[in-house]
């Protein structure tokens, strides 16, 4: 029987997809249909060796995703029905600390989740309706973003607000990248051979940004909170920022919360103190040509991803290791050495020859002496559909 999974991610605009043979575990196709909704709506499938791009005329869920299956048949990657779609569903509340097969109740607990994630459950919800739609004899399975988060002691996920507000709305910190500060902590510990009994941290560095302190394979605490917003600075969202902004932005230029909250999350970060970008290459190379302002960018990423890191610490009762994952800490040597050279009072120190080539073989970029630090590929859709192929 073929075991080729596919993976998606549907998004409010777009859906990102994976095509695995799980036979070989080797990721055999991926692409992404963008767009979605306007006048250049386009689908890019790519392969080994080869691509193609298409506009789509007609852009709903369920054609996008039946064209999907269908180029992938065309161009021979797909000789047959996949046995199992997995979806990356961002927020499962404390619904779901697992992967699971989809059912109704569990498209309702989705559903019920969606005022935590407005922006991405429903999009999550759509794609999952559409190819069962299309493809009803085809199992389903969702991997939660948040389920990693779920074994966060009360001490940790907690706000200090009435405590009413837990019981009655589930107000309280969840996590996100749960998928990924899974896998490349549980890689660091094999590539590093370190013992069960471990303390890991990990940074996954993307647009998005969070970090996790990883106790013995379980989460112990995260910078993200009940939204993708808490945290670290990011491409386009400020992370942490005093609550009282909102009601300063109010009176001083009579913005209401939904425009407080969007300029949170789409002006601020690095491209709203630089003024310049949300791309840290592009801000990196301005940096380097003199740019003031995105010089002072940089800074505030590390200062304030290394402050974070030391709190996250206290979280562990061993620190074993530091690993970067996601664009920007797979990539860049720059932001990892500033914020190794942050957490010079935990012990850590880079070995530059090392960091300058993206690691060793195992992808460590630590001198000999205090915690490791290593670099890992993040990878998030294997790990759904390794998931996936588990549950059926």
């Amino acid at each position: 029987m073929s075991q080729n999974i596919l993976v998606i991610n549907s998004g409010s605009s777009s859906v990102k997809f994976s095509l695995f043979n799980m036979q070989q575990q080797i990721e055999t196709a991926s692409g992404l249909a963008e767009r979605l909704g306007s006048d250049d709506a386009a689908l890019t499938v790519k392969w080994p060796g080869d691509q193609t791009c298409q506009t789509l005329t007609d852009s709903a869920y369920g054609t996008v995703l039946k064209r999907i299956i269908a180029v992938l048949t065309e161009q021979q990657l797909l000789d047959s029905l996949p046995l199992v779609i997995g979806h990356r569903v961002v927020h499962g509340g404390e619904f779901f600390s697992d992967p699971v097969v989809i059912t109704d109740g569990v498209l309702d607990r989705i559903r019920q989740c969606s005022p935590l994630a407005p922006l991405h459950n429903p999009a999550n919800l759509a794609g999952i309706e559409a190819l069962a739609a299309l493809y009803p004899d085809i199992p389903q399975v969702a991997v939660f973003d948040t389920a990693f988060h779920q074994s966060l002691p009360a001490k940790a996920f907690l706000y200090a607000v009435p405590y009413k507000l837990y019981e009655e709305q589930k107000v309280r910190r969840y996590g996100f990248h749960g998928v990924s500060h899974q896998y490349v902590a549980a890689e660091a510990a094999a590539r590093l051979g370190i013992s069960e009994q471990h303390g890991i941290i990990s940074a996954h560095l993307g647009n998005g940004c969070s970090a996790c302190a990883v106790a013995n394979g379980q989460s112990m605490d995260t910078t993200m909170g009940m939204t993708p917003l808490e945290g670290l600075v990011m491409g386009t969202r400020s992370g942490d920022v005093d609550p009282g902004l909102h009601q300063f932005l109010h009176q001083q230029k009579g913005w209401d919360v939904e425009t407080v909250t969007d300029m949170l999350n789409k002006e601020s970060g690095m491209l709203g103190l630089s003024g310049l970008s949300n791309d840290m290459r592009t801000l990196e190379a301005a940096a380097s040509e003199g740019a003031a302002r995105a010089q002072l960018a940089l800074e505030v990423f590390c200062f304030r991803l290394a402050r974070h890191i030391g709190g996250l610490a206290t979280s562990l009762s061993r620190l074993d290791a530091l690993v970067f994952t996601g664009g920007i800490g797979e990539n860049s040597r720059f932001i990892r050495a500033q914020v190794v050279a942050n957490l010079a009072i935990f012990g850590f120190a880079l070995d530059p020859v090392l960091n300058a080539q993206d690691g060793d073989a195992l992808g460590r970029i630590s001198a000999p002496a205090g915690p490791q630090v290593i670099v890992v590929k993040t990878k998030e859709e294997l790990m759904i559909a390794q998931a996936a192929l588990a549950l059926i």
